[in-house]
């Protein structure tokens, strides 16, 4: 585990976490995912409502720069984690983790059943860390959740690929 701290993002940060994204994102591509159009960061918009919402996250190195980060909002009464990303360099060391431990934690705390997520099913460094942290394939998957992935199948990413998953709390 690389010592990181999880806080709240800043608005100066934005365009770090844009690059984040951007950089996490080879390792899809070294994965072959396959990308409906070239990958693109979530928005300044898309990062600042997380802000807002008190549900954008950080992992701080020593010198409080970010080395990865989290997006969620609540839907249908749980929380969807959005994005998570954490510099490629840095993959392996428990950063992710602790972003989605912490993300959890604010669930709970905000009395939220569930937490919920889409991804990639044949990913292994996505999947399988998630089944590890709990997360199933609902069998009776809740409405926000299924308009998430059929929207991302409309956008163009493969329905054989495209999983919703939850965390009851």
């Amino acid at each position: 585990m690389t010592a990181t701290t999880i806080r709240p993002a800043r608005e100066s940060e934005l365009e770090t976490l844009r690059a984040i994204e951007m950089d996490a994102a080879g390792a899809l591509i070294d994965a072959r995912v396959p990308f409906p159009g070239e990958p693109h960061p979530l928005s300044l918009g898309q990062l600042g409502a997380y802000l807002a919402d008190g549900l954008l996250l950080v992992a701080a190195d020593g010198d409080d720069m970010p080395v990865g980060f989290l997006a969620a909002e609540e839907i249908d009464g749980m929380l969807y984690i959005a994005e998570v990303d954490v510099i490629r360099h840095l993959h392996g060391k428990g950063i992710g983790r602790s972003l989605m431990l912490a993300a959890i934690d604010i669930a709970r705390a905000r009395g939220l059943p569930a937490a919920m997520l889409t991804t990639d099913r044949f990913v292994v460094f996505n999947y399988r860390f998630y089944r590890s942290m709990g997360f199933e394939e609902p069998a009776d998957m809740p409405a926000g959740l299924r308009a998430i992935l059929e929207g991302e199948i409309a956008n163009g990413m493969d329905a054989a690929r495209r999983v919703g998953m939850m965390l009851r709390l």
